[in-house]
């Protein structure tokens, strides 16, 4: 695996990729209600180019495929996915460790992200701590989110 910076002709594959990994999370943890209003059907393609060409997302590539992607903006992670084929392989925190390392070297202290309730044990064991339980609504329907953070002062420098 490698994680490459954003190019656009990986856009639909990336959307694709998002929409793929929000419709197959168990019904048990987000409804499928839920799941329509986080990623509405059908996929908007033009909104989601014009997305990626501002956030340019990291990509983490397996075998020339998209299998995951992550956004930074200076201190906050936004979207981070993974392919329900490659979940539990250490995609996701590969993905977190690159964002984390760029974050570091530009002089960002506290990293922060709204973890889903899927995503928030990938954060709690790279050693993001909760700072708040949020209930958003989105299309008219609540979904559930954790914001969480990472001090990262002194990190790069062994402290």
């Amino acid at each position: 695996m490698k994680i490459i910076p954003y190019s656009s002709a990986r856009s639909k594959e990336i959307t694709e990729l998002f929409y793929t990994a929000v419709h197959h999370i168990d019904d048990a943890i987000y409804s499928q209600q839920q799941k329509e209003a986080w990623a509405p059907l059908p996929i908007d393609y033009l909104k989601w180019y014009e997305r990626l060409t501002i956030k340019k997302p990291y990509m983490a590539l397996l075998n020339k495929q998209v299998v995951g992607f992550i956004e930074l903006e200076h201190d906050i992670i936004d979207c981070a996915y993974v392919h329900p084929e490659h979940q539990g392989k250490g995609i996701g925190s590969a993905l977190v460790n690159h964002v984390t390392s760029l974050a570091e070297k530009s002089d960002v202290t506290i990293l922060s992200v709204n973890a889903s309730i899927i995503a928030k044990p990938l954060f709690e064991k790279l050693g993001f701590l909760i700072e708040s339980k949020n209930e958003v609504i989105r299309n008219n329907v609540l979904l559930t989110n954790y914001t969480m953070s990472l001090s990262l002062f002194g990190k790069s420098d062994g402290k």
